[in-house]
């Protein structure tokens, strides 16, 4: 493109916007206004950056799907007027808000692109400049006037990965994040090297679709050995509650108990839909695999496949906010919408 891309950074809160006062020892915010006088290294990047905040920043533990609505709406307001976005977040809860904003985001043809850090943005070692400054670069990459990253995606330490595809791995180490069923988009090293045969590649000339209604009447359920009926059918009759993911063992393995599936089974039919995700950090679900998965699949319930459970739980809360029907919820959810399983 002849023009250089512009870039708008979106502050949320969280880490990378804070800096050290060496007088108190406390974190205040960052002036984000002041970001190219603090941080030179971005004037070498061949792209315009301009910055907006929450009015209120707010520790990624306090994410809901309402901040999810107000970050997909300053990208709905703002979309005619540049070419990418680069959200900067906490960590803990980015995989939730990256698979979140996959969803509510439908026909993006732009880099969204989350980041953070695990040290504030004045530290010595700070890992922000690092993951801010790469974070840009790949939001204002061009090919044949068009963006190369043209989804929602999360950089930290190096790797750039498919947002919805993230879980995070470590509250310590600078390689917080991990995709473990999909490659990585991009690495930065010498040379930032994109894998081309792993971006997404939209072919719609529709308009982008913002979806801001996230119905949160959902909730997590992990098996553990031991887990008795009273706990599982006080989850399944929470009052309102409308889809379940269900983390089971290894390829989608449960108890064979009668009273487990004699409970599954009433809850299904009385209109919950339950997902059936693994536990295991990868690995995808095969049900029917094993005698221990067979019940499950004859009774109907979601295949989650390789799906992390930050894109699952989302995904529901946009399928059910979307109204999908009943009778299409299974297929819908066991279709890939936006890359986040096979």
């Amino acid at each position: 493109m002849d023009k250089k891309p512009r870039i708008l950074l979106i502050y949320t809160g969280g880490t990378i916007g804070m800096v050290k006062d060496y007088e108190s020892g406390a974190l205040k915010a960052f002036d984000f206004n002041s970001l190219l006088l603090s941080i030179p290294e971005l004037n070498q990047l061949d792209c315009q950056i301009e910055s907006v905040s929450f009015d209120t920043p707010i520790d990624s533990s306090n994410m809901n799907p309402g901040h999810w609505a107000n970050i997909v709406e300053l990208i709905e307001a703002n979309d005619s007027m540049y070419d990418g976005f680069v959200v900067l977040h906490g960590s803990d809860t980015m995989s939730y808000t990256a698979s979140a904003l996959s969803f509510m985001l439908e026909n993006l043809t732009k880099p969204v692109i989350l980041t953070g850090s695990q040290l504030p943005i004045g530290d010595l070692r700070t890992d922000a400049k690092e993951n801010l400054i790469t974070s840009i670069q790949l939001a204002s990459l061009w090919k044949k006037g068009e963006p190369v990253i043209r989804e929602v995606g999360l950089y930290f330490e190096y790797k750039l990965y498919r947002g919805n595809r993230t879980t995070k791995i470590n509250a310590e180490h600078f390689q917080a994040f991990n995709s473990p069923n999909y490659p990585p988009l991009a690495e930065s090293g010498v040379h930032l090297k994109v894998y081309n045969e792993f971006i997404a590649k939209p072919k719609t000339f529709k308009k982008l679709k913002v979806h801001k209604n996230m119905d949160a009447n959902v909730a997590i359920l992990k098996i553990f050995p031991g887990l008795g009926k009273s706990v599982l059918n006080s989850i399944l009759n929470i009052r309102g509650l409308k889809a379940l993911v269900l983390e089971t063992y290894g390829a989608g393995n449960a108890p064979t108990q009668k009273w487990f599936l004699t409970e599954l089974k009433n809850a299904i039919a009385s209109g919950l839909h339950i997902v059936d995700v693994t536990q295991c950090s990868g690995g995808s679900v095969i049900m029917g695999q094993y005698e221990t998965s067979d019940a499950l699949k004859k009774m109907q319930i979601i295949n989650g496949k390789d799906i992390t459970t930050e894109a699952a739980i989302t995904k529901l809360m946009y399928l059910l906010g979307s109204k999908v029907s009943p009778k299409l919820f299974k297929t819908i959810f066991e279709t890939s919408l936006r890359g986040e399983m096979q």
